[in-house]
């Protein structure tokens, strides 16, 4: 029943539709507007037939890449934070994202693209993003085009990203599709660490997206006896992985003082987790661990694993899953990225900077980030939303409540 209730709250958590259809290119951006280009590498099956969608949520049998350049309205007409959604395809260049070019590409069109822009661009600093759980190809596409936009990072985006069906109720497809796709990404960090154009990378997962990079990263690892030393962080925001399955593997990928900086962001209250916990068998999400607890310090102290607890930060997110995004952190990183710079040799240190958010104070990016990353697990499909409103309407925020208090619940 805990389990149900908490998949409810975040079916209530959600009231507005998915959105679809939104890489339909337009011919022009607008004054003022940003444009964020990104090379995307998928196991996604193709989607031809249905217009500004490019791959579905089905498995392919093998990578596709592609190459998209997402307008961002100028700052003074939106909310920092944030995606401007269109009310309707394609959207108004002024207000609202828009897709610019959207061009699939073979293997050897990726390359030359990609290393184009590496030769070309101010940097060859590459960001790789892994989202999470329920997230369809042209959200994780302007969510990633967002984050990158306001980090203000320097760097060169690259979108890796698995087939989830995008269904809030497709919970173990997805797992299963994140265990399909980790060869996939490791094929694109190996092709990324031995591009000679590429001077560094940064790997940032999200929720179920940490599953797909923990385990590419720790079959990298043992196929080359270690990383490459490219890889300059690694930065595990909201984990949906099993906090043994995650010891076992980071033994793999952490044997050495040179190794890259492992960087953990949890929260004791992340409520999404507590409903994976219970689809897991009861199992701690290393997301939601207290890791001054035993056994968590003294395994993740032996990893060398960087920890910042975010329980404390307060969030508008009900289900506390986007904390990583609505804080501090995510500015910081930006600065750290844009200088070239990994997340442990901050000063002021990050767990400094989280203290004064703790207290109070405003990240940047405003609450309204908490969408940035971790939305689409809040966002209910059409195919679902109509049932569960009903059953909002009797529960209301009483669900929000069963999930913050499991042990006032009554498990069947």
């Amino acid at each position: 029943m805990i389990a149900g209730a908490a998949l409810l709250a975040v079916a209530v958590a959600g009231c507005a539709g998915r959105p679809t259809g939104n890489l339909v290119v337009v011919s022009a951006s607008a004054p003022g507007a940003c444009a964020v280009d990104m090379m995307v590498a998928t196991t996604r099956s193709d989607s031809p037939v249905a217009p500004g969608v490019m791959f579905n949520g089905e498995r392919a049998h093998g990578l596709a890449f592609a190459d998209i350049v997402v307008s961002i309205p100028p700052d003074e007409t939106r909310k920092i934070g944030d995606v401007q959604w269109p009310a309707a395809i394609p959207g108004d260049p002024a207000h609202d994202f828009v897709t610019l070019r959207a061009d699939r590409l073979d293997l050897d069109q990726a390359k030359a693209a990609f290393d184009q822009r590496l030769r070309t661009g101010p940097t060859r600093h590459v960001l790789l993003f892994v989202h999470g759980y329920n997230t369809r190809f042209e959200e994780a596409v302007y969510r990633f085009a967002q984050i990158t936009h306001d980090s203000g990072a320097r760097v060169v985006p690259v979108l890796f990203t698995w087939p989830s069906r995008g269904k809030l109720f497709d919970y173990v497809y997805d797992r299963e599709s994140a265990t399909y796709s980790r060869d996939g990404l490791e094929a694109v960090l190996q092709a990324l660490a031995k591009d000679p154009n590429v001077e560094s990378i940064s790997i940032l997962a999200h929720s179920m997206g940490n599953f797909v990079a923990v385990e590419a990263l720790r079959q990298m690892a043992i196929r080359d006896r270690k990383l490459s030393p490219k890889i300059k962080d690694i930065m595990l925001a909201a984990p949906d992985l099993d906090f043994d399955v995650f010891r076992r593997e980071i033994a793999e990928i952490e044997d050495s003082d040179k190794d890259p900086p492992v960087t953990l962001f949890v929260s004791q209250d992340d409520y999404a987790l507590l409903a994976s916990r219970h689809l897991a068998g009861d199992e701690p999400r290393l997301g939601a661990i207290d890791p001054k607890a035993e056994p968590y310090r003294s395994e993740l102290e032996k990893a060398r694993v960087n920890v910042i607890d975010l329980s404390k930060v307060q969030s508008d997110d009900e289900l506390n899953h986007g904390k990583f995004a609505t804080s501090e952190v995510v500015r910081a990183i930006g600065q750290r990225l844009a200088g070239g710079q990994t997340l442990t040799d901050a000063k002021p240190t990050l767990g400094e900077r989280l203290g004064g958010v703790a207290q109070g104070a405003a990240d940047t990016l405003g609450k309204a980030a908490t969408l940035a990353i971790s939305a689409p697990a809040a966002i209910v499909d059409p195919n679902t939303r109509d049932t569960l409103s009903d059953q909002a309407g009797s529960l209301g925020r009483s669900a929000v409540d069963v999930v913050k208090s499991p042990a006032a619940a009554v498990s069947q």
